[in-house]
């Protein structure tokens, strides 16, 4: 470990920014909060931390560490407490002034803190729950704060940060016990959990409070995967509630941007069945806003993890990603997209394209006459175009021209629908056929599976550029 007394300020924060850059668990979304007389800043509708939001608006939070210094040892993290490396700590005085000066600037729109372990945990969040005090109540922030709840510490610390932040986050880690068990032993999974689950009953009873009404979880769901043991004992524990800690004077709810959580993958041996079927639990148990995979990447080179000689697992995360898309917007299941016979994804279509190309005999559909579900459920055909389709044919035929206007990816979803009977041109609706079409050629295969493509980070939620043969795209170029 290197210690450097007497750091400046703007040390630390390069030190500190740069050991936050692995937790990508960093949004600043669901909440909309406007300025109020006496208080700095306000908080709309943001998106994910240096990126776009939905509405076009580019984004930014000032990300950073409270402190690198750690006494665990995980395996897999650069600030585990064997690694010889910089170690640095802010005061919760010396972010006050960071985020209230880039705010002032305009560099910033709100702040997202996360932590190492310095001394114990409870000691930890008490100079976060300082940090975040100071800023609401002195320096009257009212701008978006997301920040970590740290496993072991005091439920009432977890309980009252949660009155000032927007969004609170607890990462899970790994995929299942065994493989915490393994890189991270001294982190108890059902430590991890039960902030979660504390968390998520303080803003159900919040709502009922407020008279909010809200699909809250009150009993367990299905669950599948090895997993099942740990998060039903939590569920189907009966927990009270920590003594009401509402500060003075805040007037909002509790955690309004509700609560996310980080899974890498590729750093032990689960199948994207068991990492999806432990998704699939925290969003029908815990109420989870938001799931997030980072590919595992071997920044400590320990003989304990596994090699990476191709690169972290990038394209296994992009298809993790459009499979979480699946689940929480378009009415899948795990189990329909992955089972103990067929259990990780396809590499080479995106999930619900494997989906299909699986299920051929539901295809194809006729748009002008399926429900909205059964739409979404066509490869090229979103939550948007899905929309449009229903609203369009209200009043209107609709042909193959009309999709193409309404944004519906015909590439895609031309092997899978049928306008007023007919499909677009002549098509064999078989596996092998479509399939072929869909990767006919070398530079349709995703970024990262040719060797001379090197790795690179993918969209969240665009499809990779598979196209037809350039007769069909002619075809549908001249609709």
């Amino acid at each position: 470990m290197v210690i450097q007394e007497n750091m400046s300020l703007q040390r630390k924060l390069e030190i500190l920014s740069d050991a936050a850059k692995y937790d990508v668990a960093c949004t600043s979304s669901g909440v909309d909060r406007k300025g109020s007389q006496g208080s700095m800043g306000n908080s709309v509708a943001c998106g994910i931390c240096h990126s776009f939001s939905a509405d076009g608006r580019c984004i930014s939070l000032l990300k950073i560490l409270f402190t690198n210094e750690c006494i665990f040892d995980c395996k897999y993290c650069i600030n585990r407490s064997s690694n010889d490396i910089v170690r640095a700590s802010f005061t919760p005085q010396e972010v006050c002034e960071l985020t209230m000066e880039f705010y002032k600037r305009n560099y910033i729109e709100g702040l997202f803190l996360s932590s190492g372990i310095l001394v114990s945990p409870n000691y930890t969040m008490e100079l976060i729950l300082e940090t975040i005090r100071l800023l609401r109540e002195v320096h009257r922030f009212n701008g978006y704060i997301h920040c970590k709840a740290i496993p072991g510490a005091d439920p009432v610390l977890i309980e009252t940060l949660g009155w000032y932040t927007d969004r609170m986050s607890v990462n899970l880690e790994l995929p299942t016990a065994e493989s915490l068990k393994e890189l991270a032993p001294h982190k108890n999974r059902k430590n991890i959990l039960k902030p979660i689950r504390q968390i998520q009953l303080r803003r159900e009873h919040n709502k009922e409070f407020i008279g909010i009404t809200d699909n809250t979880v009150s009993s367990p769901k299905m669950i599948t995967g090895r997993e099942d043991n740990d998060i039903k004992e939590i569920v189907t524990t009966k927990t009270s509630l920590v003594p009401y800690q509402k500060p003075v004077g805040i007037n909002r709810r509790y955690v309004p941007a509700g609560q996310s959580t980080q899974i890498i993958i590729g750093a032990t041996k689960e199948t994207d069945y068991q990492i999806m079927s432990v998704s699939q639990a925290l969003y029908d148990n815990f109420d989870l806003k938001r799931v997030f995979y980072s590919a595992f990447m071997n920044i400590n080179q320990d003989n304990r993890l596994p090699a990476t000689t191709q690169g972290p697992p990038l394209l296994r995360e992009h298809r993790l990603y459009q499979a979480d898309w699946l689940l929480r917007f378009y009415g899948f299941h795990t189990n329909e997209l992955l089972d103990e016979k067929n259990p990780n994804f396809n590499v080479l279509l995106d999930p619900k394209c494997d989906w299909a190309l699986r299920h051929l005999d539901l295809f194809p559909v006729e748009v002008n006459k399926a429900d909205y579900y059964t739409l979404l459920r066509v490869p090229g055909i979103g939550t948007n175009s899905a929309r449009r389709i229903i609203m369009a044919r209200k009043s209107a035929v609709l042909d193959f021209k009309d999709l193409k206007r309404l944004g519906i990816v015909l590439k895609r979803a031309v092997y899978f629908i049928t306008c007023n009977g007919r499909t677009m041109y002549p098509i064999k609706i078989d596996e092998n056929f479509i399939t072929r079409q869909l990767l006919s050629i070398k530079d349709r295969l995703p970024f990262g599976i040719d060797k001379d493509i090197t790795y690179q980070q993918l969209s969240l939620f665009d499809d990779v550029n598979f196209q037809i043969n350039p007769s069909q795209a002619m075809k549908i170029a001249n609709i």
